[in-house]
């Protein structure tokens, strides 16, 4: 693809992204075609290499980006105001749903797993999924300090990194079991570890 899109251009790619997501969560990508992807996307051959000249690893990146804006999008309002305790335990219910619903289904981490290590589009796709993720929970630590829920000390990088890894380490032992049990404990623990910080400077 080559120039800026028009509107009804950015729609069709959107839609051909969007429809290859589904595809490859419902195929996994190592089986999943080009020809599954445009018999789902009502698309011929022509109108997905308009779009993605470079075939299927460049739409597998497009359709990375796309599950991994909805990885955060998924996490709203909630994720976005972290200033109440509250506030975490609706983002906690968010995430466990999310994860849930997909078992051992997961389209990202299909994806990181399987073209992650050998595409860099890839692997900027998640650096910068974290930095964002990462960034956003440590505003919501903030938030707590601002008014008076933390005490200012708290290292609130090392928190929101620890939090994140918690999740993380979570999703991929529910993503080799298919149950959720150890991501509801990291999510509690963590902000039970938090209340406690809190209480303890009460």
């Amino acid at each position: 693809m080559r120039g800026e899109l028009t509107a009804k251009g950015k729609a069709t790619r959107s839609r051909i992204v969007e429809g290859a997501a589904a595809v490859l969560r419902e195929m996994g990508v190592a089986s999943a075609t080009l020809d599954d992807i445009m018999a789902r996307t009502s698309t011929s051959k022509g109108q997905l290499f308009h779009y993605f000249p470079a075939g299927k690893d460049e739409l597998l990146v497009a359709v990375a980006q796309f599950e991994a804006d909805q990885v955060l999008e998924d996490q709203q309002p909630y994720l976005g105001c972290l200033d109440s305790w509250d506030a975490w335990e609706q983002w906690r219910n968010v995430v466990i749903t999310r994860y849930e619903a997909q078992g051992d289904q997961c389209p990202l981490g299909s994806l990181f797993l399987q073209i992650g290590r050998s595409t860099p589009g890839t692997r900027a796709i998640v650096i910068e999924l974290m930095r964002r993720w990462q960034e956003s929970l440590a505003a919501g630590i903030r938030a707590l300090q601002a008014n008076g829920r933390l005490p200012a000390d708290v290292d609130v990088d090392a928190r929101a990194a620890a939090l994140l890894a918690a999740i993380q380490g979570g999703v991929s032992i529910l993503l080799s079991t298919g149950q959720s049990t150890h991501l509801r404990a990291a999510l509690d623990q963590g902000i039970a570890d938090l209340r406690h910080a809190g209480r303890a400077a009460a």
